[in-house]
């Protein structure tokens, strides 16, 4: 099995402004778009080694509830907090290992483009999925909340 780099953004966040910005909180829509991104992922039989979130409360609540259908728990991981790089993506895959990570824009897309050469549009509570050989990777899979929502 190749290495596999998923990313899925934080689901629906309370307002700029409305707390500090590693405060905010998902509003009930983000909480619905992370459970449904967990039970979509576990629909299609995808397991994960590790799952890494930023220490954001939106981003760490969101990796939870996709946890509740993938199981295992997430750990905190400081460089997704703000400017994830391609280079920190690749520092937590090994050989024939399977990561989902959980966190940010822009850093997400720019990420996807740096070891794919795609251009995306990460929506909130979205998932990319990278297959990866070597420093080089293949986009396999990129799908909205309302898509996850309905392989949940």
């Amino acid at each position: 099995m190749a290495r596999q780099l998923w990313l899925l953004r934080h689901g629906e966040a309370e307002p700029h402004g409305s707390a500090a910005d590693d405060e905010r909180r998902l509003t009930e829509r983000g909480e619905g778009q992370s459970r449904a991104a967990g039970r979509a992922l576990a629909a299609l039989e995808v397991a994960f080694h590790a799952v890494y979130t930023s220490p954001k409360v939106r981003a760490r609540d969101t990796a939870k509830l996709a946890c509740e259908a993938l199981g295992g728990e997430p750990i905190d991981h400081e460089p997704l907090r703000q400017g994830f790089t391609a280079d920190d993506a690749l520092e937590l895959l090994h050989a024939d290992e399977r990561v989902l990570v959980v966190g940010h824009e822009p850093d997400f897309s720019q990420v996807v483009y740096d070891l794919t050469g795609g251009r995306i549009d990460m929506k909130k509570g979205g998932i990319a999925g990278v297959r990866l050989d070597g420093h080089r990777g293949e986009l396999i899979v990129l799908l909205r909340p309302r898509e996850l929502d309905r392989l949940a």
